[in-house]
């Protein structure tokens, strides 16, 4: 039996699965860290920390694992994008790892939209303007932190810091490139007008390779503490949304993952690099002539979590007392709610949003709101308002790639009977719920078999997805949703004159809130 492993390093953990050569799960591990939130608008995380569980994760796996039967491979990344690490000359950090939840950037990313360079670098880049982007991190960096942008010889982002402890070379795959906003999707290089925006020359970032490339001769310290051959292969892999993609067999033309997680995405592949002429999805690298086309939401799961911790303490003492997740407990508590919450609609934009509205300023509200109305309702009407803002991200991907011919739902939602039902009555379409295990873990691991020569393509991948469950539309619910997404959409447009407003009124006041808090 030969075995792969795929490395999924995310926002909040990375989680380590080991597959047969039939695509089974044979070892999982998932190691957790901190997103560092200090300030206002700060999202980062420590290299080393996440080194350290990514190390932990593979320990842990290949402990538990018999292999004497086998033989590893090799092993093959996903990685979280948008993160950027300040490497001295000496390799060593000047940052933590800023991430993509990172919005300190946002006045840069203004000014960019304002005077029509972002717009410019989009048609170039396929990355749309946002403080997400390493580029406006970049720039955030040269203006208000000049001290360590100054001392800084390597911009990298965290695969590539950890491929650098390991094997002492720094190399970046074309679709972590890709999400930067430093990358030419056309030419396939650093892009120069973006590296001058940002202030940077070329040889301050990495060397480009292929998705499939492999590094060897791993630093044999690290090796023993892994506990593998210092020559096993490890495929550097892709970036996660991608991966996501690939991992649900979501690869073919017109079929469209839809995935919610922490955050979330509506995602479809293409054979060659797409741009919206609005600017509102992204496209990225995924592997020769496929190429995703979508859009991120920042506020997926994150949002149901602020529900469960800030409206409903008492729902979640009740369910620690009863032995049970409180998720589940909210679940029910909303199922029982009818279809569009009594007119109740939720903005789920707790954290400014990326797609479609690409607004980091943007924050979350209840309309509608009347004495009838419960907690119960709240909940549901936040659950609805995440799918309502999936739903407009297929509406504009809608108009760039054409009608969808198949959804694939994935992410820790999926595990919830109401969400998938609740996707496919907005969504007015049949969502399909694939059994694939870690989807963004076997993405990873299905372009390492690939690399590796175990399959000849990665369409082979449906042959390790496993069994789907296929949710229906419910008439009766998409009626409702018919009539309240279109309110939801004028809310988000109307609206946004004042995102900015109360978002400045809100930094200008954190500290007051901060130190009344202490």
């Amino acid at each position: 039996m030969e075995y792969v492993i795929g490395v999924d390093i995310g926002t909040t953990s990375v989680k380590t699965v080991l597959y047969d050569d039939k695509g089974q799960v044979k070892g999982y591990s998932n190691d957790l860290y901190t997103l560092y939130q200090d300030t206002a608008d700060m999202a980062e995380e420590d290299p080393e920390e996440i080194f350290s569980a990514m190390l932990e994760g593979l320990n842990h796996v290949l402990e538990k694992a018999d292999l004497k039967n086998g033989t590893l491979k090799g092993i093959s990344y996903s990685c979280a994008m948008h993160s950027v690490i300040c490497l001295d000359e000496n390799y060593k950090p000047l940052t933590r790892a800023i991430t993509w939840a990172d919005n300190r950037a946002v006045k840069y990313a203004d000014e960019l939209k304002e005077n029509g360079v972002g717009m410019e670098l989009y048609k170039k880049t396929g990355v749309p303007t946002h403080p997400m982007s390493p580029l406006t991190k970049i720039m955030w960096l040269r203006n208000e932190k000049p001290e360590i942008f100054k001392k800084t010889r390597w911009f990298v982002g965290i695969k590539e810091y950890i491929n650098y402890k390991l094997f002492g070379v720094l190399k970046e795959d074309y679709s972590i490139a890709n999400a930067t906003g430093l990358f030419n999707i056309f030419t396939m290089d650093w892009d120069p007008q973006a590296l001058e925006v940002a202030g940077i020359k070329q040889d301050q970032l990495p060397d480009l390779v292929d998705t499939t490339y492999q590094f060897k001769g791993m630093k044999k310290h690290y090796a023993q503490m892994i506990g593998i051959n210092p020559d096993t292969p490890f495929v550097i892999g892709a970036s996660d949304g991608p991966l996501a993609n690939l991992g649900v067999d979501a690869i073919q033309p017109g079929v469209v993952a839809v995935t919610i997680g922490t955050s979330g995405a509506v995602r479809v592949v293409t054979d060659k690099p797409t741009i919206d002429p609005k600017g509102r999805v992204f496209c990225y690298y995924l592997a020769k002539d496929m190429w995703v086309v979508g859009g991120p939401v920042n506020n997926g799961g994150i949002v149901f979590r602020w529900v469960r911790d800030q409206l409903c303490l008492p729902e979640k003492v009740t369910a620690e007392q009863m032995h049970i997740d409180a998720y589940d407990l909210l679940t029910e508590i909303a199922a029982k709610i009818p279809a569009g919450s009594d007119g109740l609609i939720f903005l789920p934009f707790l954290g400014g949003e990326r797609a479609p509205i690409w607004d980091a300023d943007a924050r979350g509200t209840y309309f509608g709101l009347t004495r009838k109305h419960t907690r119960g309702h709240m909940i549901r009407a936040a659950l609805e308002g995440i799918v309502y803002n999936l739903y407009t991200v297929m509406l504009a991907l809608e108009e760039v790639v054409g009608d969808p011919k198949s959804i694939q739902a994935t992410g820790g939602f999926a595990r919830s009977e109401l969400w998938r039902q609740m996707l496919a009555d907005v969504f007015e379409q049949d969502v399909n719920i694939p059994e694939s295990f870690e989807g963004t873990a076997l993405g990873a691991a299905v372009l390492g078999m690939y690399s590796l020569g175990m399959i000849d393509s990665l369409y082979d991948v449906k042959n390790f997805v496993g069994v789907t469950n296929t949710h229906k539309p419910n008439p009766v619910n998409y009626e409702a949703y018919r009539e309240l997404v279109p309110i939801y959409i004028n809310l988000s447009r109307d609206l946004k004159p004042e995102y900015k407003s109360i978002a400045t009124y809100q930094r200008e006041h954190a500290s007051e809130w901060n130190e009344e808090e202490n």
